[in-house]
């Protein structure tokens, strides 16, 4: 049975809560991309989104609430992280910390590890479900593994929608990336995962800037694979003439010939409209072009999801 996509109003929030008291799963909205949301306590809810999604089980889940007081009693706040949480949240940055004695979130969602990912998400529909729910949801991306991350409820359906219970409509997704992730190491602020709120943002916050994840490092937050955010069609990147019969994305004033992420030039623009371009042009194309992008501000992380699209050999 497919999942039925309801609108976001009191009633279907009840229920959706209430799916989600029985271990079942719900997409929801974000201001990011859309989440696949369970029970973080419960490890058989858990387990079906591992399931659901296809995601290998090394690769821990973002937990999300609503206020401090939830994310207090998930996680162990240094004076860096709770500098970064004031500034930035709720928004799209998660943090990786060390888990608290009595946290709620099940093992199986953080891999095993000692730390946890949390995030407090940005978006009325979001915080409503977890208020209602009365607790902490771990929320993946609400697609295959591997695949164009969605950022509209019927992205969702095409991917997941009989393998889940409900889908919440919250309309297309503001940010249209996933978050940006930081872990502390020895005190020093780390760029786990670029995303939707800028580095040099979180550079100018803290006074000091990022360090980058080695490449040899453990996976210790999501989207971490070298094979990631992936279309079913081959990607080409960098290119600035397509081969005959290529789907083409463009980039910036003057550029034409295929779909423009932000004919403005505007890389806000640009993230918002990267996984719907690609999920449209992968339904008509065997091989997607892709033009130049900035690799600055927004554009770091549109450049770090389409590396990884690009990678044909998942790990």
């Amino acid at each position: 049975m497919t999942a039925r996509i309801v609108p976001i109003l009191p009633e279907t929030i009840a229920i959706a809560a209430e799916i989600l008291s029985e271990g079942g799963l719900v997409a929801m909205p974000t201001e990011t991309v859309y989440g696949l949301a369970a029970d973080a306590a419960n490890p058989t809810a858990v387990a079906r989104i591992y399931e659901a999604k296809g995601r290998p089980r090394f690769n821990p889940l973002i937990a999300h609430v609503s206020s401090w007081a939830m994310a207090e009693q998930q996680a162990k706040f240094s004076g860096l992280a709770r500098t970064l949480g004031e500034a930035f949240w709720p928004g799209p940055l998660t943090m990786v910390l060390p888990a608290h004695p009595e946290s709620r979130v099940s093992d199986l969602a953080r891999a095993g590890l000692d730390t946890i990912a949390l995030r407090w998400p940005k978006h009325y529909a979001a915080a409503a479900l977890i208020e209602a729910f009365g607790g902490p949801l771990v929320a993946p991306s609400a697609n295959r593994s591997g695949h164009v991350s969605p950022t509209r409820a019927e992205h969702v359906a095409a991917d997941l929608g009989d393998r889940i219970d409900l889908i919440l409509d919250g309309g297309p997704c503001a940010v249209g990336l996933e978050s940006t992730i930081i872990g502390f190491e020895g005190g020093e602020p780390v760029l786990l995962r670029p995303g939707g709120l800028e580095t040099s943002t979180i550079s100018a916050k803290l006074g000091r800037s990022l360090r980058a994840r080695s490449p040899t490092d453990a996976i210790n937050a999501p989207g971490q694979l070298k094979s990631h955010y992936a279309p079913r069609a081959r990607l080409r990147l960098d290119v600035t003439e397509p081969a005959e019969g290529e789907g083409y994305i463009c980039f910036g004033p003057g550029q034409s010939g295929g779909l423009n992420l932000s004919p403005t030039g505007d890389l806000v623009e640009a993230a918002t409209n990267l996984f719907s371009m690609l999920r449209a042009l992968d339904e008509s194309y065997a091989s997607i072009a892709v033009g130049p992008v900035p690799d600055e501000g927004l554009g770091e992380a549109i450049n770090d999801r389409l590396r990884r699209a690009a990678v044909r050999d998942p790990e």
